[in-house]
């Protein structure tokens, strides 16, 4: 029996929603996490003919959903005239999550800062507060993605918000590319709150203040900065994330879940995502 369970994030594929199916079946997958930000499948578009549609194309190809995708991009939860649409927004996908079967929700709330008396930092616990009350409610766990603060920061902010539906997506490369920190320390700081995984690989090529590369994002680029100075993001096992020791890690910890395949470049994702799958299998 396998270590893990390999998922696809299905709009990795660049098709519709139920060729990406097809394609996540074809491949061997096990499970596909939903992006449900925008697109066709926004999470306010779903009524209850198309909750159950959904439902019926993921059990005739013997697939699950390991996690909705709910990251609204911008400056995650730091601000708060973007926060008063976010966390209602937020706690409505948490309740299709529950419809579609699925008791994750991964996204990206900013980049903790150190201070905690900073406003961007009570923000951000004042959102994951009531959004992990909510959650919790429900049975679903928020899992914030690793990557714009090094590990021993999120897990801070973690306990210090104090609710037992806010977890974490430990995406390996993440951490690899933007914050040069190490997946496997990572693991073990994180252990008792990590509920989903990203399979990803990169190499870090210059180092940073995460803020700026967050901000490039948020913001839709900035003047004169080049994400492709500062990291590549590369096939499984391509990159700098020591699969072996990362998975041993995940295993140790008591994780048993999703490794979903995140492929965010390339000319023939089909090929790449297929490429992952194949990786994968020879490790768990």
């Amino acid at each position: 029996m396998s270590r893990f369970k390999i998922g696809v994030m299905v709009d990795s594929f660049k098709l519709p929603f139920f060729e990406g199916l097809d394609k996540a079946k074809e491949i061997g997958a096990e499970g596909i996490q939903l992006y449900v930000v925008d697109g066709e499948m926004k999470y306010d578009t779903f009524d209850d003919a198309k909750i159950k549609k959904v439902n019926e194309e993921l059990k005739n190809r013997g697939l699950v959903i390991s996690a909705l995708c709910g990251d609204f991009g911008g400056h995650g939860f730091e601000r708060t005239d973007e926060n008063a649409w976010k966390v209602p927004a937020s706690k409505a996908v948490a309740e299709l999550a529950v419809k579609l079967g699925s008791n994750v929700v991964t996204t990206h709330i900013g980049v903790v800062p150190e201070d905690k008396n900073s406003e961007a930092y009570k923000n951000m616990k004042a959102a994951c507060v009531e959004i992990g009350s909510h959650a919790e409610k429900l049975g679903v766990t928020f899992a914030i993605e690793t990557g714009p603060e090094k590990a021993e920061t999120l897990a801070s902010f973690i306990k210090d918000v104090g609710s037992k539906s806010i977890g974490v997506n430990l995406d390996p490369a993440n951490l690899v590319m933007v914050t040069d920190d190490d997946p496997v320390k990572a693991v073990e700081t994180l252990k008792d709150y990590i509920v989903h995984t990203h399979a990803k690989d990169g190499r870090l090529l210059k180092k940073t203040d995460p803020k700026v590369i967050y901000n490039f994002f948020a913001e839709g680029g900035i003047e004169d900065l080049r994400m492709s100075d500062y990291f590549i993001e590369l096939p499984l096992g391509q990159g700098d994330v020591d699969f072996d020791a990362y998975l041993d890690a995940l295993e140790k910890s008591g994780f048993n879940g999703f490794l979903t395949i995140e492929r965010e470049c390339g000319d023939d994702p089909y090929a790449d995502i297929k490429l992952a799958v194949d990786f994968l299998k020879t490790k768990i």
